[in-house]
């Protein structure tokens, strides 16, 4: 019932009206008594008056007792003047004042009632006013018209009714806007996406039709065409597997087995990962080794994290360079540091390295944009984040923290 705000405010005005009615209909009465005994008073004033002037010895006091005697057996000696006891009053002036009155009381209750009718009708119209319109914003709504604003400060039910309308189309419009967005997102990733495996799938077209076309091609060449083909076929693979795990991780279908790991172990595991990328470019991959402290994590991913990171430097480096590993702890936190000699990264690239299919300016010819993404992704869901200082001609450094 607490709800039924405008229905209970209707209710009390009826109850307002009635009771100033009612005070109105009690004053009435009590005016007509008030009529009635100063006619009556009037009438025996003038009645006594004429008795003791015509009859001297007649005793007022004995008057008096009549007039209040209960007696109503006495015989009623008006009845021959056409007069009633029970029906008819002797003073005909009580007789217009009683019409009058009834008159008047009639027209109260009358007013009364038609009062209350018109309340209720009054009730009904706003009623059935909110009605048309939550209707008509039901339709707006079925219309994928969500730009309507039906909120309302009042607690009736249909108040309540609109209000929550309005969080429906809210939500709705949020859903429709996200839905939006996610098409363009969507859009954005696949045009990302041809365009990753586009260039590498057309060199290795050009490659095969190389090979194809001259059987006769020395052995050297042909062996430069297959590795060529094995490393944009390898490109391919890594980029292949991490669209699936960030779209794992979007659709949050990846249960982490978190426990304490050391960062030793994490390290030298990425490290064997991208060892044959480091062989290729002969760059040596420097551990600086002190106390080995632990995180509370999953070794599997954040093994995955930490070898984008070192293979994203590694592709940065110049041929015969190091790359320079170090790892710490304190009171907050254990930090991973991860240091190349590389070309650096420009400040309008640094902000947007972590996004999905980004390249900076310095890019190698074969990062394809979403291994740093995939890391952040891992170490975050794992209470850490990345952080990057980098100089241009002067290399780059990756800070991986993991709270405690």
């Amino acid at each position: 019932m607490k709800n039924n705000v405008n229905l209970k405010k209707y209710l009390t005005i009826c109850v307002i009206i009635f009771i100033i009615f009612m005070i109105v209909f009690i004053i009435i009465n009590s005016v007509q008594y008030i009529h009635f005994t100063k006619n009556a008073n009037s009438v025996i004033n003038q009645m006594v008056a004429e008795i003791q002037e015509k009859y001297p010895d007649v005793n007022i006091n004995d008057i008096i007792k009549i007039l209040n005697s209960d007696n109503i057996d006495a015989d009623n000696v008006l009845r021959k003047y056409g007069i009633s006891l029970e029906k008819d009053s002797a003073i005909m002036q009580n007789t217009s004042d009683y019409i009058m009155f009834l008159i008047l009381s009639t027209g109260i209750i009358i007013l009364l009632f038609l009062s209350i009718i018109v309340i209720f009708i009054l009730y009904q119209k706003k009623q059935n006013k909110k009605i048309n319109e939550i209707t008509k914003y039901i339709e707006e709504i079925n219309n994928h018209n969500y730009a309507l604003d039906i909120q309302e400060n009042s607690e009736d039910e249909l108040s309540i009714l609109k209000n929550e309308l309005y969080k429906i189309t809210v939500t709705l419009k949020e859903q429709a806007e996200n839905s939006k967005e996610d098409k363009i997102r969507l859009k954005k990733s696949l045009e990302d996406i041809s365009h990753q495996l586009k260039t590498p799938l057309t060199s290795i077209t050009i490659m095969l039709d190389n090979i194809l076309d001259n059987p006769n091609m020395d052995i050297e060449t042909r062996n430069g065409f297959i590795k060529d083909i094995y490393r944009e076929i390898t490109n391919i693979n890594f980029f292949v597997q991490s669209l699936l795990k960030l779209s794992k991780f979007d659709a949050d279908t990846i249960t982490f087995n978190d426990k304490m790991e050391n960062l030793k172990d994490i390290i030298e595991e990425a490290v064997k990962n991208v060892s044959i990328l480091c062989d290729l470019k002969n760059i040596e991959i420097d551990i600086q080794k002190e106390k080995s402290p632990q995180v509370f994590c999953d070794l599997k991913w954040q093994v995955e994290a930490v070898t984008n990171i070192i293979k994203n430097s590694v592709e940065h480096s110049k041929e015969n360079s190091k790359v320079y590993i170090s790892y710490d702890e304190n009171s907050m936190y254990s930090e991973i540091m991860i240091k190349d000699e590389g070309a650096g990264i420009d400040k309008e690239d640094l902000k947007h390295i972590f996004e999905r299919f980004y390249k900076a300016k310095n890019s190698s010819k074969d990062s394809v944009g979403i291994g740093l993404a995939l890391a952040k992704t891992i170490v975050e869901k794992d209470n850490g984040y990345i952080t990057v200082d980098s100089e241009i001609s002067k290399g780059t450094t990756f800070y991986i923290k993991y709270l405690k």
